[in-house]
This record gives structure tokens, C-alpha cells and sequence, in this order.
């Protein structure tokens, strides 16, 4: 009697939710975008100062 959506019902919600919130959408996911976009810079940071500190040598460039 109350089972999962099928087609139709999910392709009914779906148009729903796009009229309500189709004007809000592009942004979030702009924003989720940007967010992961973050966390992967925080983790590439986290194990560039790992790597430097195992080491107990600071990195610096050296230009000739």
C-alpha cells in the first residue's frame, strides 16, 4: 500500500521542486561546488604540513 515512488510520482515531485525552488538551485550548487572545492584544498594543506613536519626540514624555493 505505501511503497517507494514510482516514475511518475518521482517525475511529479521533481517538477514540484523545481517550482518552488528552481530560482534557488544554480546558486547551491555554486555553493557546494565552491565547498568541496575548499575541503580539498584544506586537505592537500593538511598533508603538505604532515609531510613537513615528518621531515623536520622546511621547504623553500631557491631562485638563481
Amino acid at each position: 500500500m505505501f511503497g517507494l515512488a514510482g516514475g511518475w510520482e518521482l517525475i511529479i515531485i521533481a517538477g514540484v521542486v523545481l517550482l518552488f525552488f528552481g530560482n534557488r538551485i544554480p546558486g547551491m550548487a555554486r555553493s557546494l561546488g565552491s565547498g568541496i572545492v575548499e575541503f580539498r584544498k584544506g586537505l592537500k594543506g593538511e598533508d603538505d604540513e604532515k609531510r613537513l613536519e615528518g621531515d623536520g626540514t622546511k621547504k623553500t624555493e631557491t631562485h638563481e
